[in-house]
């Protein structure tokens, strides 16, 4: 069914809208409760959702107390019912409300599901309160207490009991179970079984009452639970309407996805309310295959999710659900949030820093030795390599440092590396590699060694090579450590150079950090303002340096290395969703298009200035994430299969072969390549 969909279309990249609703109660009313019902899931329908959730007992009010037993009142609720079932035949969504029911003898606080005029089940609430401002066993059994597993409402026999998953026939890895309210708040909510059979969208309708700090409480049990459950968790509570007698409500409606909220309502509103959110179901499941205790999880209670009931429903996508609705951060790996980022690039230092010093403490070393080109990678190399012997009490001098200049050094970062060691208080001095490089060039028969232009990759590598080779010959005679300077980006794109280059050292620091975040670990540093007069101004002009390996000479300008391999800020992008998720290309395509298409929609990295805040339509995004597939999964995994040892930072994860990323060195990247020609519009509307 995807397949058909147009590419804009968000049921085709594997998410699903949901809507919970919190409608304005009409106490003991079910006729204009049934009315505003159906005015909600209208709403939500428009919307493209094909999910509704409305609160606790939404179609009798919550606080009736002695009165939910009342026949008169379970009559009208009955014919409520019947309506909104009726009413559903012309609502291609599944609908989950609560209604009070009576069945075999007793009275049930349930959730109905229906779905195109087809009552698909009843859920009883299991876990009745009992204490503080609640005391429902005086009104209501537990789903424990049912005798039998169907029940006839509204003259359909429906599956009864809180057993039931409902799972869409049309919209891969949509399987939806039910809880109302106390279920959440028990050591073992049912929905964690559901989930552990497979459920991957959680629904909780409530009745939660407003006091102070609660909905702080509320969230968090519901974001813990979709991230345990690694689910959706959609909540949706009773508001205004209800009875204030002792209590008040406030409305509360939230969608949370594996630990993350997204979308929540505002509460104490006096009207109805409707909140959206678009699910990534594919993401759940490439989560959940990922984590082995999950699934070790779910073998031990194998008897246990056996005895869940399963119930096809043919909830089909939604074809006006437009554009996505929820943020897609261009910088997977940079919070936009000032707060959260200045946390994030502190933690990263203490990560790198550490084990450094852990290293060098394990060798029995006190000196390190790098080289400091005046880019951004070594740049923030050597802050770490500092940080290391400030931590160890040692002296700075204990750091090497090396300019080692070849060919196509520019005067700008041969200087601001010069600045930058100064300024730090590291031992200084400089090897020009040109003499040695020459030599070798000659010694291989290059035809550069006999005047003749040839820049090729050889040229390249040379210098690369006779660099390496220096530093490693310099760790062995003052009994240091090589620190490695490539970073997670340029390892992704096979962006350097195997064996003896900058693919190689004793540790590599920086080598599960990708580029637009050392970018910001940069700038954070630069902000500091415990820094060395000047220093902060060198760390900027570092910034705001082209990127490039400065190997090729003759240019006006040095060679960009984002002109061979495409924007580091569209790399990162794509290495994040292809490497941590497992995504088809195109999905990548979609959320890229949905972060990059235009500047001045979803939130940037506040220290990012306007004039780098750049936009890239489908056809760019589409041609440099060809360039990441091919380099990624066909021509660079050998280079990735003998990395040196590197601190991990992040959950984004590292391309190690010891802990996130195993692969061969020798496959095709052709089905990568397919899935993106095929699948991919040349320009967005095609």
């Amino acid at each position: 069914m995807s397949g058909q969909l147009p590419f804009e279309s968000i049921y085709r990249h594997g998410f699903v809208r949901l809507a919970v609703a919190t409608p304005r109660v009409a106490l003991a009313d079910p006729r204009v409760n049934l009315e505003r019902l159906i005015g909600l899931s209208r709403r939500a329908v428009a919307e493209g959702a094909v999910l509704v959730l409305f609160p606790e007992l939404s179609l009798s009010g919550y606080s009736l107390e002695d009165l939910a037993p009342q026949d008169a009142l379970l009559d009208e609720v009955e014919r409520a019912v019947a309506e909104l079932l009726e009413a559903s035949e012309r609502l291609p969504a599944l609908l989950i409300a609560g209604a009070p029911l009576r069945a075999q003898g007793k009275l049930f606080n349930c959730a109905l599901a229906m779905h195109r005029g087809v009552l698909l089940g009843v859920v009883p609430k299991t876990y009745l309160p009992n204490y503080r401002e609640f005391y429902e066993k005086r009104q209501y059994s537990s789903a424990s207490e049912a005798l039998e597993d169907h029940v006839r409402i509204a003259g359909q026999l429906a599956p009864f009991g809180g057993d039931l998953v409902f799972h869409s026939t049309e919209i891969a890895d949509l399987a939806v179970h039910v809880e109302i309210c106390e279920d959440l708040w028990v050591p073992l909510p049912p929905s964690a079984y559901a989930a552990l059979a497979g459920a991957t969208v959680l629904l909780n309708l409530s009745a939660s009452n407003a006091t102070i700090a609660k909905a702080d409480f509320r969230r968090l049990l519901c974001t813990a639970q979709s991230a345990k459950c690694v689910s959706a968790y959609a909540y949706s509570g009773a508001g205004y309407g209800e009875s204030t007698t002792d209590l008040a409500w406030d409305g509360h409606a939230m969608v949370c996805e594996n630990g993350e909220l997204l979308a929540e309502s505002p509460r104490f509103a006096l009207h109805d309310g409707l909140i959206t959110a678009d699910v990534d179901l594919e993401r759940l499941r490439q989560e959940r295959m990922r984590l082995t205790s999950f699934n070790d999880c779910s073998r031990l209670h194998r008897e246990q999710l056996l005895r869940l009931r399963r119930i096809a429903v043919p909830i089909a996508p939604a074809t006006c659900a437009g554009a996505l609705r929820r943020p897609v951060a261009r910088f997977p790996y940079v919070p936009s949030d000032p707060v959260r980022l200045d946390e994030r690039c502190a933690e990263i230092y203490s990560i790198q820093v550490q084990g450094l010093v852990r290293r060098l403490q394990a060798c029995g070393l006190e000196r390190l030795v790098l080289g400091v080109s005046g880019g951004l990678d070594s740049t923030h190399a050597l802050l770490v390599a500092v940080a290391a012997m400030d931590m160890l009490g040692l002296p700075r001098a204990n750091v090497l440092a090396y300019t080692l200049p070849g060919f196509a050094t520019s005067a700008r970062t041969h200087a601001n590396a010069q600045a930058l060691m100064r300024l730090l208080e590291v031992t200084c001095e400089e090897i020009d590699i040109r003499p040695a490089a020459l030599q070798q060039l000659k010694d291989i028969g290059h035809p550069y060694a006999r005047g003749a232009p040839v820049l090729d990759t050889t040229f390249e590598n040379v210098q690369a090579g006779v660099r390496a080779a220096h530093l490693f010959r310099l760790a062995n005679l003052h009994g240091a450590l090589v620190v490695g300077t490539s970073d997670l980006s340029e390892l992704a794109l096979g962006y350097t150079t195997y064996g003896i280059g900058d693919q190689m050292s004793h540790y590599a620091v920086n080598a599960s950090v990708p580029k637009t975040l050392i970018q910001h670990l940069i700038r954070w540093a630069a902000g500091r303002s415990a820094l060395a007069a000047g220093l902060a101004e060198v760390l900027d002009d570092v910034l705001a340096t082209r990127i490039s390996p400065e190997l090729v000479p003759g240019a006006a300008e040095p060679a960009s290395a984002e002109a061979a391999v495409g924007p580091y800020e569209l790399q990162d992008f794509n290495l994040y969703y292809l490497s941590r998720f497992g995504f088809r290309p195109s999905k990548v395509a979609f959320l890229a298009c949905h972060a990059w298409s235009h500047r001045d929609a979803g939130a940037w990295p506040h220290a990012i200035p306007p004039a780098a805040r750049h936009e890239y339509d489908l056809a760019t995004i589409k041609h440099w994430l060809e360039t990441f597939l091919e380099r990624f999964f066909q021509s660079s995994q050998f280079k990735r299969s003998a990395l040196p040892n590197g601190p991990k930072v992040g959950s984004g994860g590292s391309l190690s072969p010891r802990a996130d990323w195993r692969a061969p060195s020798d496959v095709s990247a052709e089905v990568w390549l397919q899935e993106l020609r095929r699948n991919v519009p040349v320009q967005q509307g095609d």
